[in-house]
């Protein structure tokens, strides 16, 4: 009885910190956003230090710049714990992967994050810098799904009638895939400075189409219609989903929060063009659309396991 009681114990622990891992890490991209939104990349010119120094005045850009290094620092540190807690308790396999894999990903994140530094913003390294961030950041998103209760609770004889083709399973997997792709449009526009190529919404220079005589303009076209395309598959899943009999409200809740961000997301975009790129605005939009991304994830493994 008292194993049971300490191992029921172990695994709450495990359980919430898995979560709260998964929040610093996204409290790390809102950090990250912060310092593109303010044009603070370079605001500290060294790396691994800053200014020669490992706490240099927090004024100006600095505040961002060094903020979000600490940030960094702290989430590694979370993520190294996690990692080693999986390896010595968890029975899946698969689930210890999934932390090696986010404690890869975050070395190797930090080294992207110094070589963009280094090499003075080149856009290359820090589309793949703001991308491999939220890889982790999915991969913290499984982990806690993974060690949730209801994660542990679902069971196969519970599963609704879907005998459609696609699966449902498949089609939340293929949405998830469709905003993973519109993440990386978005960071190539952020990071390109093609954030106001097309300074209106929701026209573009007045017209449907604009004209497409310039890669800025056709970046940030794409990423408009890629909205459209993540929110066509965001409504198809989610009529899937409804229309199974019994309804899986193991994957309905996820589905239903994807619907709101999808329009909080559509409203920041118009918000952040029509601000000009007002830092707090843009990096809420990010934010958002990284929600987005974590949810979708949530929605395809509860997919596949119900």
């Amino acid at each position: 009885m008292v194993g049971a009681r300490f191992e029921s114990m172990s695994t709450v622990r495990l359980r919430r910190y898995t979560k709260f891992v998964a929040a610093a890490t996204f409290t790390l991209l809102l950090a990250g956003g912060m310092v593109t939104s303010t044009g603070s990349g370079l605001a500290v010119p060294d790396w691994p230090l800053s200014f020669g120094r490992l706490m240099p005045p927090m004024r100006g850009g600095v505040l961002y710049e060094h903020g979000h290094r600490m940030v960094a620092t702290f989430v590694g540190l979370l993520i190294v714990i996690e990692a080693t807690w999986l390896w010595r308790v968890e029975t899946r396999r698969w689930v210890k992967r999934l932390g090696w894999g986010a404690l890869a990903g975050v070395v190797v994140q930090g080294l992207l994050g110094g070589l963009t530094v280094l090499l003075r913003l080149p856009d290359l390294v820090s589309i793949g810098h703001a991308v491999l961030a939220e890889l982790v950041f999915a991969i913290t998103v499984a982990i806690a799904v993974a060690c949730s209760a209801g994660w542990r609770r679902a069971r196969s004889d519970d599963r609704a009638v879907d005998d459609a083709i696609p699966s449902t399973s498949i089609l939340a997997s293929a949405t998830a895939g469709i905003v993973l792709i519109q993440i990386v449009l978005g960071a190539a526009v952020r990071h390109t400075g093609a954030g106001l190529a097309i300074p209106d919404f929701p026209l573009a220079y007045g017209q449907l189409v604009p004209p497409l005589d310039s890669g800025p303009v056709a970046l940030h076209f794409a990423h408009r219609v890629g909205a459209l395309v993540v929110t066509a598959a965001v409504v198809l899943t989610g009529l899937r989903i409804f229309r199974l009999q019994p309804v899986e409200w193991y994957a309905a809740w996820p589905m239903i929060a994807m619907v709101a961000l999808v329009c909080v997301q559509i409203a920041l975009g118009g918000w952040t063009v029509l601000s000009f790129k007002a830092a707090g605005v843009a990096t809420a939009h990010l934010g958002v659309g990284a929600l987005l991304w974590g949810v979708a994830v949530v929605l395809a493994m509860r997919a596949g396991r119900t």
